[in-house]
C-alpha cells in the first residue's frame, strides 16, 4: 500500500542516510580494487548518515556487486543499499543479545533492523535479492519471538491475525469468457464515485471471489457490519469515495488486528513509520495502528494526499500498496501516469499490479451483491461503546468484572491494546451504556491497585474461602479490605479482591471461566506481503510486539511503504 512508503513520519521523513567518507573508506579497504567506485555514495534527497559500524560485514553489497556490475567496472552502492548494510548490523547485533538472552536489547535492535529494511525497500540495487534478505530476518525474528521472547504469553500480547490479502495478492486467477458480458452490463448499470474497469485482471478476481474465493468475501462483508457507519462517515469527512472501503476489506477483512507478513498492521495495514507520518502512534501498551477508527481517518487522509499528488485513484489506490515513491518512480522512467499502462509494461510490483484489480472486483461484486449469492449475508451488529479515560493503569479484567462483561469482549473494543493492562490516560472503551458505572467503581478501587487487583459479585453458596481460592488471595485480606464483619458475604454483594500483579498476570479463574480467555496466544506469523512492496518500493513496518512489536510491524506491509 503506497501508505507504507508514505508512511514515513515527519521524524522518519529525512531518514536514509550517507555515509561518513572514514568510514566508507574502512569498509572499501579490501574490497575498494575488486568493485568498488572511489566516488562518494551521493544519497539524493536523503540526508541522513547511516553508519555501518563493522566494515568486515558487508554481505549484501558484496553480493549486489557481484551479481550487477558490468565487466570492467566498478560498483558503487546507492544510499539504500548502504541501509541494507547497516540493518544487517543491527539484526547480527539483536541475534547476540537473544542468544545471551537479553531480549529488551534484542527487540530493540531487532525493531531497529526492520525499520531500516523498510526504509531501504525504496530503491534497493537488487530488489531480489533484498526481498529474500527481508524474508529470511522476518523468519528468524518470528521464531526467535515464539519461541524465546514470549510473545506468545496470552494475558501480554494478545492475538493477531493474518491478513487475507497475502494469500492472494500475488496470485493471477483464470478469467470466465461467460461471465465477461454480464459484468459489463452490470457495470454500466452500477453507479460509482471510483471509475469502474472491466478487464481480464478485474474478472480473474471476480471469478475467483465467486468461487473457491467466496468464503473470503462472505466473511469480510459480515465483519463490514461492525464497522461500515464508521468507515463510511469518516471517508465522507475526507472526502474519499464510499467505495475505497473496500481498501480494508481487502488489505484485512475488517480485521482490526490483522498483521500481514511484512509487517503492516491493523485494518488498513500501517506499516510504523507510515502509521506515524499520519498520527498512528505507538508505545509499549497500545498502537493505534490497531484501533478502527484512528486508522481509518488516517488512511482516509493518506488517500486523499494520494490522490492529491497522482491525479487519478487508480495510481493513488496502487501507491497505497507500494508507496508513493515506487508509483512516480514508474511514471518517470515510462512517461505514463496511467495504471493499466504501467501494469501492462511491467513498471509496478507484482503485487501492486494485482491490488487494484482486487479492489475493483471487490466493489463490483459489492455493487451487485444478488447476482454473486452476497444478499443474503447478515452483517456483524455495529460496534458501540462508551468512553471513559483511566486515571491510572488499569486491568481489562478488572475494568470486565465492573462492567458485567468477558475480558475477551474488552478487549474486541479495544484492539489497539497490546497488553491486559491500560496505561494511565488512555481512552479506554467500555460496553455502551456502562461508562457512567465503570467510572463510578473504578473509584472504589485505589488507584495504584487498579493495575491488579479485582471486583467479585458473590454468587449464591460462595464462601470468602472459596472466593479467595478463585483469585490466589486469603479470606483474611479480603475480609479486611472490606471492611466485613460477618464470616461470609452475602450473594449480590460486590467484594474488591486484593490480587498481586504476578497474580493477576495469570488467566483469571472466576466463575466466568472465558472472561480472560484472549483470542489466539499466538501472533499471526507476518507475511512479507508488502515485502514485495517493500522490494519495489514500499515499507512496512517491523513486527508483532515489535518482536511481538517486531512481529506485528513487520506487516505493517509494504503497502504503506
Amino acid at each position: 500500500m503506497a501508505r507504507k512508503s508514505n508512511l514515513l513520519t515527519a521524524g522518519f521523513c529525512s531518514l536514509l542516510l550517507c555515509v561518513s567518507s572514514g568510514l566508507l573508506k574502512a569498509q572499501q579497504s579490501n574490497l575498494q580494487t575488486s568493485f568498488f567506485a572511489p566516488a562518494s555514495v551521493r544519497t539524493g534527497s536523503l540526508g541522513v548518515v547511516a553508519d555501518i559500524v563493522e566494515s568486515e560485514h558487508l554481505p549484501y553489497i558484496k553480493q549486489v556487486a557481484k551479481d550487477t556490475r558490468p565487466t570492467g567496472l566498478l560498483f558503487q552502492p546507492n544510499a539504500y543499499d548502504l541501509l541494507i548494510e547497516q540493518a544487517e548490523e543491527r539484526f547480527r547485533s539483536g541475534r547476540n543479545f537473544y542468544r545471551d538472552r537479553d531480549f529488551e536489547r534484542a527487540r530493540g535492535d531487532f525493531d531497529a533492523a526492520i525499520d531500516l529494511m523498510l526504509r531501504a525497500s525504496e530503491n534497493p540495487t537488487d530488489p531480489a535479492l533484498f526481498q529474500s534478505k527481508l524474508e529470511e530476518m522476518v523468519d528468524t525474528i518470528h521464531n526467535d519471538d515464539i519461541s524465546g521472547m514470549g510473545a506468545a504469553l496470552v494475558d501480554e500480547v494478545p492475538g493477531f491475525d493474518k491478513a487475507p490479502l497475502d494469500d492472494i495478492v500475488t496470485m493471477t486467477f483464470p478469467t470466465d469468457p461467460r461471465i465477461k458480458e454480464k459484468v459489463q452490463t452490470e457495470v454500466k448499470l452500477t453507479t460509482s464515485a471510483l471509475p469502474l474497469v472491466v478487464n481480464d485482471a478485474v474478472l480473474g478476481y471476480i471469478n475467483y471471489f465467486n468461487s473457491r474465493g467466496h468464503k473470503t468475501i462472505e466473511g469480510g462483508m459480515e465483519r463490514a457490519g461492525k464497522y461500515e457507519a464508521m468507515i463510511s462517515r469518516v471517508l465522507k469527512e475526507e472526502g474519499i469515495p464510499q467505495e475505497l472501503i473496500h481498501v480494508a476489506q481487502a488489505e484485512s477483512g475488517f480485521l482490526p488486528r490483522a498483521v500481514s507478513r511484512a509487517a503492516a498492521k491493523g485494518m488498513w495495514q500501517f506499516v510504523k513509520f507510515r502509521g506515524n507520518q499520519y498520527g498512528l502512534m505507538q508505545t509499549p501498551y497500545s498502537d493505534d495502528r490497531l484501533d478502527p477508527e484512528k486508522a481509518t481517518r488516517a488512511a482516509a487522509h493518506h488517500l486523499h494526499d494520494l490522490y492529491n499528488e497522482f491525479g487519478d485513484w487508480y495510481l493513488a489506490i496502487a501507491a497505497y500498496n507500494c508507496g508513493p515513491g515506487a508509483i512516480e518512480h514508474a511514471v518517470e522512467r515510462s512517461g505514463y501516469a496511467d495504471f493499466w499502462e504501467l501494469s501492462a509494461r511491467r513498471m509496478l510490483p507484482v503485487e501492486t499490479s494485482h491490488y487494484v484489480p482486487i479492489i475493483l472486483a471487490m466493489t463490483i461484486m459489492a455493487k451487485n451483491a444478488a447476482a454473486y449469492g452476497l444478499d443474503q449475508i447478515t452483517p456483524d451488529s455495529p460496534v458501540e461503546y462508551d468512553t471513559i479515560t483511566t486515571a491510572s493503569p488499569t486491568s481489562l479484567a478488572l475494568i470486565a468484572d465492573l462492567s458485567d462483561a468477558a475480558a475477551s469482549q474488552i478487549l474486541q473494543l479495544n484492539p489497539a491494546l497490546l497488553r491486559s493492562v491500560a496505561p494511565g490516560n488512555f481512552e479506554l472503551r467500555v460496553p455502551k451504556g456502562m461508562g457512567q458505572q465503570v467510572s463510578a467503581a473504578l473509584e472504589l478501587v485505589p488507584a495504584e491497585r487498579r493495575a491488579s487487583w479485582r471486583m467479585h459479585r458473590v454468587e449464591t453458596g460462595q464462601t470468602l474461602a472459596s472466593i479467595a481460592r478463585l483469585y490466589n488471595s486469603s479470606p483474611s485480606l479480603i475480609a479486611s479490605t472490606n471492611k466485613l464483619t460477618d464470616n461470609d458475604p452475602t450473594p449480590g454483594d460486590r467484594l474488591l479482591i486484593p490480587v498481586s500483579d504476578r497474580e493477576s498476570a495469570a488467566p483469571a479463574r472466576t466463575s466466568r471461566p472465558a472472561a480472560r480467555k484472549v483470542a489466539s496466544a499466538s501472533v499471526a506469523r507476518p507475511t512479507v506481503h508488502h515485502a514485495q512492496h517493500a522490494a519495489a518500493a514500499s515499507a512496512k513496518t517491523p513486527v508483532q510486539h515489535r518482536t511481538a512489536g517486531t512481529l506485528a510491524q513487520l506487516h505493517t506491509r509494504a503497502s504503506n511503504p
